[in-house]
């Protein structure tokens, strides 16, 4: 009696995984395989051939355009100046030390006036000249804010 070779049987055999996305070079060789496969009598239309072509054209685009969007978003997302960029006008109150001994000195306030980067940190540049690291702000408020608790309260007392 013949023996079955045990190689050929199916689960032995790699198998492929299927991948959902079609690109570029897979639907040129779908369009390619219908061209060939295609009635002779019975030609596909042009039109419909060029509207395909077109299609598979602004999908293309499509791709490239969501491709360079997720690039811009991802190098804002990791620059500290644009991190921190909302920041600016913003009034923020910081742990002052002394320079000379790093002897902590009194919570001081400061408008931010602009952003720098140092190092990949971030450095808020404040309207009293300080400069200090965004990390070391203690609170942030937006001084239109205060100004305007502030003029209730004078109201207030009147």
């Amino acid at each position: 009696m013949a023996k079955i070779d045990p190689s050929l049987y199916l689960n032995n055999q790699a198998t492929r995984t299927p991948s959902p996305d079609l690109g570029k070079d897979e639907f040129l060789k779908i369009l390619m395989t219908q061209l060939q496969n295609q009635d002779p009598t019975n030609p596909m239309d042009d039109r419909e051939f060029i509207s395909q072509m077109a299609q598979f054209s602004s999908l293309e685009q499509m791709m490239n355009m969501t491709n360079s969007i997720d690039t811009l978003v991802q190098s804002q997302l990791v620059s500290p100046v644009i991190k921190y960029s909302h920041m600016i006008g913003k009034q923020i109150s910081y742990q002052a030390y002394d320079e000379e001994t790093g002897e902590k000195l009194d919570i001081e306030t400061g408008k931010v006036v602009a952003v720098s980067q140092q190092d990949g940190w971030a450095i808020l540049e404040l309207d009293n000249g300080e400069k200090i690291y965004a990390d070391a702000a203690l609170e942030v408020r937006d001084p239109t804010d205060s100004e305007s608790n502030n003029n209730q309260g004078d109201e207030a007392n009147e």
